[in-house]
């Protein structure tokens, strides 16, 4: 009796062998699906995803309104920089800037200091 094999131990290999292969076959479908489920995470609350998508948003608007005031402010000064050129300077530019930058008036003027 110790060669042979009882029915017993067949029926034992055969769950454990049936057992093996449900494993098996839920990891096969397991593993996709959890991969789909990263991804779809990924797609909702990631870096790029939609949650991000209105901040994104919010900060493109704003660095459009910034660069329409900085683009203004460069007309701006593009302006006082041509009604500076040396070979054309504009007089009324000159004097404020004299005034202004080196404290002078002349002895008719009044100075009035607004806040």
């Amino acid at each position: 009796m110790q060669g042979r094999i009882s029915c017993d131990s067949i029926d034992t290999m055969r769950t454990m062998r049936g057992e093996t292969t449900i494993v098996r076959k839920r990891l096969v479908q397991g593993l996709p699906l959890a991969a789909l489920m990263l991804m779809a995470g990924f797609a909702v609350a990631g870096p790029s995803g939609l949650l991000a998508w209105g901040e994104n948003q919010r900060a493109l608007d704003q660095r459009r309104i910034s660069l329409v005031d900085l683009q203004e402010k460069r007309d701006r000064l593009r302006n006082r920089v041509d009604l500076l050129a040396p070979d054309h300077v504009d007089p009324d530019l000159a004097g404020e800037l004299l005034r202004s930058n080196l404290n002078v008036a002349r002895p008719d003027e009044k100075v009035l200091l607004l806040p």
